[in-house]
Order: structure tokens, then C-alpha cells, then sequence
């Protein structure tokens, strides 16, 4: 038995004493306030600790035209969040013998180029693959798409080397998204419903914009002229389903977060094999500059004292957060409905009623660093990924990063890292010690010159 306690210390299933009734007494404040600053109609919010829901709540509006009240039950699209599901499936695949992490997807996946063909799901899920990033809305709406955005691919999908850098990629969870597909034998909608969603009872997520305009649904909006205003015809693109599409509530969401929380128990029955946790969770991938690491799907690192395990989404009339702490058996979601928006004070309140993390750090003042004409030197060049590019150039022994008509100044805090306005740069260097990759926004850019 001793043995396990590790496992079971991680997914915090060692019998411990009931906690203190959180007070979110103070969470309606924030989420408003919230909601206010970042002009967003509504959002929905669910906490969760063991195997309870805490709290589920909507605050808000779903639709700026009626007026309707969000409620709990009501479906948001969730972005990048979606990809600890898309790994999940993967690695569930992994668990029950059909496909091996570390092997070449072309052992699976046929038609693709010699290059493409010995990529690795650890390094699609891990964002290690070299593949660039881009996140087109709109698309094809049938199960075929995925097959063809695929099958059109070369290698000059490849900025880097594989394995060479972290570089968060959209359409590297395509790929992994056909991996599950093909190795499962359905339509990845469908393999994700069936090996997911349907053991969670998670009745109401879909992939399917068909499927989920059939259930209550938050509209996503956009601002216009600086006011909130539903998109229409609203964004749908079948190809890119794996890394950011799931239609979801924070009612089924809890389900998820408890049964991640708990190592895949849920309703006292194993419906996951808790392997799939401990692989998606386990920290992989550095990322430059920062502290944290990315696992599948997730975001590995601590928060105020907390080991967490988290993912943000961002997508056209949507935006939502995920964090975790295991250990704990907490979880907290946060679903809003204007592109790309987060709601992190909101998602932090509500960890601070539950958990009382440490005190939230001064922050630091960084004074600029004075730069040599050799590190001027050795920083400028041109970074690319795939067509696009930016510049970074010298003038009178500062850094300018120059992209389309826009120029900023570069400011040195520190070995390697820039700051401009409130944007991190860092750079990123080879074996050799020579500056090889700008990173920022989670992704890299090759030096091409």
C-alpha cells in the first residue's frame, strides 16, 4: 500500500478533515467590477473542493439585445481551454495500450511528410514540436476538415527544429486531435464525447455548434465602437476543434475539475484511469523566462504558495480560465463571454475564499540595464515564424522591435529579458551560447538573420 501514497498525496485522496466553509461574500464584488472594467456582458463562475461543488453562479448577461440573465447551466465556448481535454483524450488512448507517447504519429497517421510523420504526441501536447502557431475562426463545419487541413501540410509548417524550443501551437493540437481520431476510430468530436464527456456526464458539452445552440447558450460578443456586441455569424472552424472549440457549462466543467482534482473518481466510481492526471500534470516543457512549465494541456507551476495546474482560453466571443490545485481537490472555472477575456481577479478571489493562499508579492521594480554595442549586436536580426516576421534593430545602443508600421523601444531588465510597456521579450539561446530565438506571448521566433 505504501507504494501508492504518492499517487494518492498528489490528487490529495489521503483522508483529511473537512474544510472551513468558504466566504464568497466578497466574489460577487469582484466579478462585477471585473465584468465592468473589461466591458464584458457576463460571465459564470463554479468552484469546487473534493467532491462538492462550492459555489455556481452566473453574473451578468448572455445577450446584449435581451437582456437575459447568464445562468449556470448555460453554454459558453471556451478557447484554449480546451486542449487538457484533447490531451486527456490522447493520453487516455496512451493508458489503454493503443498508441505510445514517444512514437512517431505516422506509425498512426498515413500521407504525412517524412518530417511531420516523426513528430511525437509528447511533442505536439508538450508544444515542443517546431510547428507555428496561427488560429483561424472561420472554416469548414464537417468531420472531414481536420483530415484536410492536415493532409494539405509540408514541412514549411516547421519554424524550428522539433524538440529544439517551447512555442505554444494551435495547430500542433490539430495533429494531436487527428492522432486521437485516427487511433479511436471516430471523428474527434465523437471520440472526444465518447471517451470524455459521456463517462464524465458531462451531458451538455459538445463540440458541435449544431448541438449546443439546442441547449441555453451565452452569445459571444465583441466590442463596436467600444460596446459589447454579439458576433454574427459566429465563428466556427471544424479543422481547428482540438485546440480551442468546446461548447461547455461550468456545471459540467466541475465535473471535469473533480474529476481531475481526485484522480479520476467521480461519484465515488473510477471513470478516468488516474494515470491520465498524473501524465497530463507532470511539468515538461520550459517555458522561456518563465517559472512555470506546460504539461498536456496545462500549466505546471505554483501560485502564492499553491501548486497549480491551470490553462486560459482565449477565442472569437469568448474567454475562460481553468486552475486547479490537486493537491487540495480545488478547482475554480471562470467562463466570460468577450473575446479573449479572462477574469483572473475573479479567479483569484475565489481561490482566496477557499484556500488562503500567501500574501500576494510587492511588485518589483526592474530599472533598465545598459546594453554593450556587442549585446546590441547579438540581439538584432530578423525573427520569424513561418511568413511572418518582426526586426529587431539597434539605434544608438538601444533595441527597437520593429512589426508591420509599429516600432517600440526594448528596455534590458535583465539577462536576456526586455520589457516594452508591459510586455515581456525574452531571448532564447543554443547549444552554442548564441542567440537563437525571441520569445514572447508564449510563443517563439526563430532568428533568421
Amino acid at each position: 500500500m505504501l507504494r501508492f501514497l504518492p499517487l494518492l498525496i498528489a490528487f490529495g485522496l489521503v483522508a483529511q478533515q473537512a474544510p472551513p466553509a468558504a466566504d464568497f461574500s466578497n466574489l460577487a464584488a469582484v466579478v462585477r467590477k471585473e465584468l465592468q472594467d473589461t466591458n464584458t456582458p457576463g460571465a459564470a463562475v463554479a468552484v469546487i473542493q473534493g467532491d462538492r461543488v462550492l459555489l455556481a453562479r452566473g453574473f451578468g448577461v448572455a445577450d446584449v439585445e435581451t437582456g437575459e440573465a447568464i445562468r449556470p447551466e448555460m453554454l459558453f465556448r471556451l478557447g484554449s481551454t480546451t486542449k487538457m481535454f484533447t490531451a486527456a483524450a490522447v493520453v487516455l488512448l496512451a493508458e489503454q495500450g493503443k498508441l505510445s507517447l514517444d512514437e512517431p504519429i505516422g506509425r498512426h497517421i498515413a500521407g504525412l511528410t517524412p518530417k511531420l510523420a516523426s513528430l511525437t504526441a509528447n511533442q505536439l501536447l508538450s508544444h515542443t514540436s517546431g510547428i507555428l502557431d496561427e488560429a483561424p475562426m472561420f472554416g469548414s463545419h464537417d468531420d472531414e476538415a481536420l483530415k484536410r487541413e492536415v493532409a494539405k501540410w509540408e514541412d514549411d509548417r516547421f519554424f524550428a527544429e522539433p524538440g529544439q524550443v517551447y512555442s505554444y501551437s494551435n495547430p500542433g493540437y490539430w495533429l494531436a486531435g487527428l492522432l486521437a481520431e485516427t487511433v479511436g476510430g471516430k471523428p474527434f468530436a465523437d471520440q472526444v464525447a465518447a471517451s470524455i464527456f459521456g463517462p464524465l456526464g458531462m451531458l451538455r458539452t459538445t463540440f458541435r455548434p449544431t448541438v449546443a445552440m439546442t441547449y441555453p447558450l451565452a452569445q459571444g460578443h465583441d466590442l463596436v465602437d467600444g460596446k459589447p456586441r454579439i458576433i454574427r455569424p459566429s465563428a466556427n472552424n471544424a479543422a481547428s476543434w482540438p485546440a480551442g472549440s468546446i461548447f461547455s457549462s461550468v456545471m459540467d466543467l466541475s465535473r471535469w475539475m473533480m474529476t481531475f482534482v481526485n484522480g479520476g473518481v467521480l461519484d465515488g466510481r473510477q471513470v478516468i484511469p488516474a494515470g491520465v492526471f498524473t501524465t497530463i500534470s507532470a511539468p515538461r516543457a520550459a517555458i522561456p523566462g518563465a517559472v512555470n512549465r506546460y504539461g498536456y494541456g496545462v500549466q505546471v507551476g505554483t501560485w502564492r504558495g499553491l501548486p497549480m495546474v491551470e490553462h486560459g482560453g482565449s477565442r472569437s466571443g469568448y474567454g475562460s480560465i481553468i486552475r486547479m490545485v490537486p493537491s487540495r481537490q480545488f478547482g475554480v472555472v471562470v467562463l466570460a463571454n468577450r473575446t479573449g477575456v479572462s477574469l483572473t481577479r475573479t479567479a483569484n478571489a475565489a481561490i482566496e475564499a477557499v484556500l488562503k493562499p500567501d500574501p500576494a508579492p510587492a511588485p518589483s521594480v526592474r530599472s533598465p540595464i545598459a546594453m554593450t554595442a556587442a549585446e546590441v549586436a547579438a540581439y538584432a536580426g530578423v525573427y520569424a515564424q513561418g511568413r511572418r516576421q518582426m526586426e529587431l534593430v539597434g539605434k544608438g545602443g538601444e533595441l527597437f522591435l520593429t512589426q508591420a508600421t509599429s516600432e517600440v523601444r526594448l528596455e534590458k531588465v535583465g539577462d536576456d529579458e526586455f520589457m516594452a510597456g508591459t510586455t515581456r521579450y525574452v531571448m532564447v539561446r543554443d547549444a552554442a551560447g548564441a542567440v537563437a530565438f525571441l520569445h514572447s506571448g508564449g510563443r517563439s521566433w526563430r532568428k533568421a538573420r
